[in-house]
């Protein structure tokens, strides 16, 4: 197993590093290869530039600007996403390196003489994993439609290999959160990831008052 997790929190004490930190145990417990992408700490730049824009059907060429990145998106059989929610969608910066890494000829094909649409480039991918964590109610969230977690698991989820394993889990009002509702998301996200992985993988939990602050 191969795995890419990205990460994305602007605080290195954030809930949600802890909620990584569980996730790399399990797949370093499962034996896995493990690359994280931390946007914040690595000073990603999430904006497309009007160069990049020009060149994006350039193909190799629209790489150049994000070749460790592509190159990780390319090894990698299991990607997962670990980050807060932010109006009901995902953080600027990673929606920035959706932009820029997922690229034509990376994770999708475009239209030519015999397809009249994309086709999925991601096949690769059998793997897909969604960690989130929403200042909003369940309720909320689902009246509003959850569009971050459906770019992911839909936009993202639909270019990776038909039939892939998925998990998914979110500590909704985490403003009002507390050490028992944070150590029951672990133990959710530890089943999760067991699911991920196709097998247990007993690590030990995170203490839950990592991340006292709200993730939002």
């Amino acid at each position: 197993m191969r795995a890419l997790v990205v990460y994305c929190h602007p605080r290195p004490d954030s809930f949600n590093a802890a909620v990584r930190d569980l996730v790399q145990r399990k797949l370093h417990a499962a034996g896995a290869e493990v690359r994280v992408a931390d946007l914040y700490a690595s000073g990603f730049q999430p904006v497309l530039t009007g160069p990049e824009w020009q060149g994006y059907l350039d193909c190799p060429k629209n790489t150049a600007c994000v070749a460790q990145e592509v190159d990780d998106v390319r090894w990698c059989d299991t990607l997962i996403f670990v980050y807060p929610t932010w109006w009901y969608g995902l953080p600027a910066i990673l929606k920035g390196w959706l932009d820029r890494v997922l690229l034509p000829n990376v994770a999708f094909h475009m239209p030519d003489a015999q397809n009249r649409t994309i086709r999925p480039g991601l096949r690769h991918i059998s793997r897909l994993g969604i960690f989130t964590t929403c200042g909003a109610s369940w309720l909320m969230t689902q009246i509003v439609g959850a569009p971050g977690k459906r770019t992911l698991s839909r936009g993202v989820g639909l270019l990776c290999k038909p039939g892939k394993r998925t998990a998914f889990a979110a500590h909704y009002l985490m403003d009002s959160s507390t050490p028992e509702s944070r150590a029951r998301h672990l133990a959710r996200v530890a089943r999760q990831m067991d699911k991920l992985i196709g097998q247990r993988v007993p690590v030990p939990l995170p203490e839950p008052t990592t991340g006292a602050v709200a993730a939002e």
